[in-house]
């Protein structure tokens, strides 16, 4: 399904400008195509560079999405791919690939615009020390949800209040209060912003009420669940219609973690985790679209 629904073209051009013409002593490199279905493969299944390359070897379906021949070529080695995939972090190219997937959501007409659903989501780290520097990753946080204390980082997202596909990624430390990367998550001509009960008093942010665009927007935050309750019935059917828009949030997210598997941070900083984040939600943006496409199909049938 994602073979047929990535823009392989127009991706490999962006990493083209970056990859390098020749190998060392003259050696030919591996075709970019190649080394970035390799990398897709990595990020969709959750993998270490050696992991990747001992997974291609085993499974049929990996080798055949590469479009290997064993006969004629070898799988790329867990050294090339390791600095393949710190080329890819280093020109910031996951964003590009997520810029580049909605600008062609946009002209086909399958992104609404004009309203934006924010939240966050957890993404634990390694707490462990058992490291060559004794210690935990320094951008990483402490922070308690509920009675439950987590370790790790905070992916905030921007998502299309109409059809749920995710537009921008930020990530911070999970100490870091949702409500101040939502100023970071809207698009210039969104008017509508919807947000959990979390970002009550996102309104009067100085970072909004500062800019002549953001604070036109019109949010539509949750109600805290004490008040809920003592709201008129009518009242109480409107914030569940509210809640029916920012569920769209919540797909991505399980994509993310449930398909895509990604529960636990793999590289230390944020840096390098943002790039995945985004590696990972434009990913979940073509699988949902892949997912939808199918379902027409089937219907038409």
């Amino acid at each position: 399904m994602m073979n047929e629904v990535i823009p392989w073209d127009e991706w490999t051009g962006l990493i083209v400008p970056f990859y390098p013409t020749t190998g060392r002593r003259g050696r030919q490199p591996v075709p970019v195509e190649t080394m970035l279905r390799m990398y897709l493969l990595q990020v969709w299944f959750s993998l270490s560079d050696e992991g990747t390359e001992d997974a291609i070897y085993d499974s049929y379906a990996f080798r055949t999405f590469l479009g290997l021949d064993f006969t004629t070529v070898q799988v790329p080695d867990a050294t090339t791919l390791l600095h393949f995939r710190h080329l890819i972090e280093e020109h910031d190219l996951g964003k590009a690939f997520l810029d580049a997937q909605t600008r062609f959501f946009a002209d086909q007409g399958w992104i609404m615009r004009g309203g934006t659903v924010v939240d966050a989501t957890i993404i634990a780290a390694p707490s462990s020390t058992k490291n060559a520097a004794g210690a935990r990753d320094p951008e990483m946080h402490q922070t308690q949800k509920g009675n439950q204390w987590y370790f790790g980082m905070k992916a905030h997202t921007g998502v299309d209040a109409g059809t749920g596909y995710v537009h921008t990624v930020t990530v911070t430390a999970a100490n870091e209060a949702d409500i101040l990367q939502a100023a970071n998550l809207m698009r210039p001509d969104d008017e509508v912003g919807y947000a959990d009960s979390g970002y009550q008093g996102v309104a009067k942010r100085p970072e909004i009420t500062g800019d002549e665009q953001l604070s036109q927007i019109q949010w539509r935050v949750a109600a805290r669940k004490g008040t809920l309750k003592q709201m008129h019935p009518h009242e109480q059917h409107l914030e569940s219609r509210k809640a029916s828009v920012r569920a769209k949030v919540e797909h991505p997210f399980l994509i993310v973690k449930r398909d895509f598997k990604f529960t636990k941070t793999r590289y230390r900083g944020l840096a390098k985790n943002h790039n995945l984040m985004q590696v990972l939600f434009t990913s979940a943006n073509l699988l949902m679209r892949a997912r939808a496409v199918a379902i027409t199909e089937a219907a038409g049938r």
